[in-house]
């Protein structure tokens, strides 16, 4: 890695150069995030997952501006045109922007009206006149071009060509980009109206039909919002500066002068402006826009879903899972402790009194048959009708009876990997299986669906699909690695995100395990085919073998540091089991001592921390929830309630909240606190169970607006779109 790469991380991230190259070299031998912030923290002076990241993604992006400093150099030499001055200019630009600025006067593309005018021979015509000399008459001057073989049939035509030339040194010229680039950031003005004939069609878009902002102060899903109604044909969009503005800052520019030639310049700049430089820059700024709004578009599903995997997990108990239906009757299923396939069949609680009744004795009757400890029901439609009735048959034993969110579970039920797990089964019991198995471990189930299925972001099909995708693979690896996967249960999706394994490593485990019984110690890992040393390395302190003899197995403690534990025991002459059980004997190692060349102080306190509580779970403990009685329908809502609920989205606009209506609520972020909120992720996480004021209920759009202040409602002349900017019709 150049050494000026290192530098310019260390700068902008405010680290150590250090830091940055022993990642760079971590990353490069092909380490996972995960192990670099777990197991690397003496070679990255313990920075988290975060700041590797960062700093891969930024290395990244040197990489690839390098790359591209490559190609414009020799695509300049090979035309002849690499001095040592624009040579030096080129290897010196820091950013995409800068080169590209400097590579456009050479940049091949396609013919335009200054190159046919070059080709006519009026470059001279317009050094002439950009020279603004007093004594210069253009007229007169341009006589001397016309020539009719050349296609210059008038003195007009030298003049409007040497015009053309003139606008085209505006538009390239680095310094006037740079200033016309600094103007439209600082002062252009998002412009938006709706498409003559579409007012009705696309209502969806109202509020921007005649809407105009500075675009300093347009939050990113405002943009989003704009530029999907002009994707689907209903909105006009422009972005730029008072026009005036531009114009006067380029001629402050290029007028030197106020003679007859300083006439033919300012012609040429406002052309030049119009027609090249100004749609340039309104590209430029529409991207930058759109990065932004990508940026805190992905930021936020990232965020949401890291929340909704890190969920807490029922765990270890048997579980009955219900689909709600009224018509097609309600899909019924029996899971044991890990999450297998007992039975099902389907039951008609909402279709008359007898059919009810029969309904009532089945589930009762398979709580006892199979034991079950917890009921999921499904939060889709009939779900509220569906868990009142399953609380009204008062189960025994203590049965826990929740609601479990089911985004995505149709999109498992129809995917490959249900079908390779269910052949033989419908649809709508695979659905089953999967809001059963959300309960006992969401991430486990979860990360079978494609992300962008399960419906916890905005404009998540809008924004950069490659970046989203990055994102949101790291959110998952991260989570998955954050809490451990044991070996022996785990689905080849599940083993698939643990570091340095992947979908094929994952079958192949699946695959012995299945023809050999189970891992019994991280050892038989190296028994797998295709897992040599580096890979072991990687993925071995991330995977769990319940029950293994060597205790540390079942721990986040690295095969790589056993040797340390063990030396800790043997000091202290016990066993490692000893030091797992016996708190006292923990309070006695003295870590000092174990300090060696590549083991220091931050991996010798995650081991003890580890030894403490041996495979824990980072999430938190679950906890049923039950919306309030009598609510179940947007009907029954009235301005005033103030109700239970549980978050379901975080958007950069507010929070959406089910109150069990059928219909998630927004509380606007106006209204989320009684204090200024600018994140809504300040205030609430996903799941979080909250408790909210019905503001206002809007029947005909199926729209409500609820709140957490102390005093709801306060704050509402600042919500919606209208925030920042103004309606101009």
């Amino acid at each position: 890695m150049p050494e000026s790469h290192a530098s310019v991380v260390a700068r902008e991230l405010n680290i150590t150069e250090s830091q940055v190259a022993a990642i760079a070299a971590l990353l490069d031998s092909d380490a996972t995030v995960p192990f670099i912030a777990r197991y690397r923290k003496e070679a990255t002076g313990s920075l988290d997952e975060v700041a590797i990241t960062a700093i891969r993604d930024r290395l990244q992006q040197l990489r690839e501006l390098d790359k591209r400093r490559e190609t414009v150099l020799k695509s300049v030499e090979q035309q002849g045109k690499l001095t040592d001055e624009l040579k030096g200019k080129l290897l010196a630009a820091a950013t995409l922007t800068e080169l590209e600025d400097l590579y456009l006067p050479y940049k091949p593309k396609r013919r335009t009206r200054a190159q046919a005018a070059r080709e006519k021979g009026l470059e001279p015509l317009a050094e002439l006149i950009l020279a603004q000399k007093d004594e210069t008459d253009p007229l007169g001057e341009a006589t001397a071009y016309v020539d009719a073989e050349k296609g210059v049939q008038s003195a007009e035509d030298a003049l409007a060509g040497a015009r053309d030339i003139i606008s085209e040194r505006v538009n390239e010229d680095q310094e006037a980009r740079a200033r016309m680039r600094e103007l439209f950031a600082q002062k252009a003005l998002v412009r938006s109206h709706v498409v003559s004939g579409k007012e009705q069609e696309g209502i969806k878009f109202k509020d921007y039909y005649e809407w105009e902002e500075p675009v300093v102060k347009v939050p990113g899903h405002r943009m989003l919002a704009m530029r999907r109604g002009e994707n689907e044909g209903f909105l006009v969009l422009r972005i730029a500066p008072p026009e005036e503005e531009a114009l006067r800052l380029l001629s402050g520019m290029f007028v030197k002068a106020d003679n007859a030639a300083t006439e033919q310049v300012r012609t040429a700049v406002e052309d030049g402006y119009k027609r090249l430089l100004s749609l340039s820059m309104e590209t430029e700024i529409r991207l930058a826009t759109k990065k932004a709004a990508d940026a805190e578009a992905i930021r936020v599903f990232a965020e949401n879903l890291r929340q909704l995997l890190l969920a807490p997990p029922l765990a270890q108990k048997r579980v009955l899972a219900i689909d709600p239906g009224y018509r097609t009757g309600c899909k019924v299923v029996c899971l044991d402790a890990q999450g297998k396939l007992l039975h099902h069949e389907t039951v008609y609680p909402h279709s008359g009194d007898r059919q009810r009744a029969e309904a009532a004795a089945t589930i009762t009757a398979l709580r006892e048959r199979f034991a079950i400890e917890a009921v999921a029901v499904g939060n889709g439609t009939a779900g509220r009708e569906t868990e009142a009735f399953v609380r009204s048959l008062e189960l025994r034993g203590g049965t826990i009876v929740a609601m479990v969110d089911e985004s995505g579970a149709s999109i498992y039920s129809a995917s490959e990997v249900a079908r390779e797990e269910f052949p033989d089964l419908d649809l709508t019991v695979r659905g089953t299986v999967s809001i059963g198995r959300r309960m006992l471990d969401p991430l486990s189930e979860v990360v079978k669906i494609d992300p962008k299925s399960i419906g916890v972001g905005q404009y998540q099909h809008d924004v950069d699909q490659g970046a989203l995708r990055q994102s949101l693979d790291d959110v998952v690896t991260s989570c998955v690695n954050s809490v451990g996967v044991e070996v022996n249960t785990a689905s080849k999706q599940l083993l698939a995100y643990v570091s340095g394994l992947g979908p094929k490593l994952a079958q192949a485990i699946v695959s012995l395990r299945n023809e050999r019984g189970p891992f019994r110690s991280r050892e038989d890992l190296k028994g797998v085919p295709g897992i040599g040393p580096k890979t072991f390395e990687q993925a071995a302190g991330f995977l769990r073998v319940r029950g293994a003899q060597n205790p540390l197995d079942d721990s986040a403690v690295h095969p790589e540091s056993y040797h340390v534990v063990h030396a800790m025991a043997s000091d202290l002459s016990c066993s490692v089991g000893d030091l797992v059980a016996d708190p006292a004997m923990r309070s006695r190692i003295v870590l000092e001592r174990y300090v060696g060349e590549d083991v220091g102080m931050p991996t010798l306190r995650d081991i003890l921390d580890e030894l403490a509580r041996p495979g824990r779970d980072p999430r938190e403990r679950f906890e049923p929830f039950e919306f309030a009685e009598g609510v179940q329908k947007i009907e029954d809502l009235q301005p005033g309630m103030k109700l239970p609920g549980i978050v379901t989205n975080i958007t950069s606009f507010g929070a959406f909240v089910d109150v069990g209506v059928h219909q998630d609520g927004l509380v606007h972020v106006s209204e989320l606190a009684d204090r200024f909120v600018r994140d809504p992720a300040e205030v609430v996480k996903l799941r979080q169970k909250v408790t909210v004021t019905v503001v206002e209920v809007d029947l005909e759009r199926k729209r409500i607006a609820l709140s957490m202040r102390s005093e709801p409602g306060e704050a509402r002349q600042r919500r919606g779109p209208k925030a920042g900017g103004r309606n101009v019709g």
